[in-house]
């Protein structure tokens, strides 16, 4: 019997990091939003100081896109909706 509990404690582990690989808001480059708006809603809603969502901003610009914010689905997904209402291309990739 207590292989079966040592078992299905296994089972479970291996179940939790399965499902959650993690995720990131996805920052794509558009021709209308200027680059102090980005940044202000880099800072306010990725929480990013002022250099990184400067970086991020250039990033954004030369690149064509940027990883903004790591995290969780459930962490995630209200920050992409902030960023999508204040008119910024976002989406969340799994990682």
């Amino acid at each position: 019997m207590i292989l079966d509990t040592k078992t299905e404690e296994l089972e479970d582990i291996s179940v939790l990091t399965d499902v959650d690989q993690g995720a990131a808001i996805v920052l794509y480059n558009d021709d209308v939003n200027t680059f102090d708006h980005v940044i202000y809603c880099l800072i306010k809603y990725c929480k990013q100081t002022g250099e990184q969502a400067e970086q991020c901003a250039m990033l954004v610009h030369l690149k064509g896109k940027c990883q903004v914010k790591n995290g969780s689905d459930i962490e995630l997904i209200p920050i992409c909706q902030a960023l999508t209402e204040k008119g910024l291309s976002a989406v969340i990739e799994e990682l």
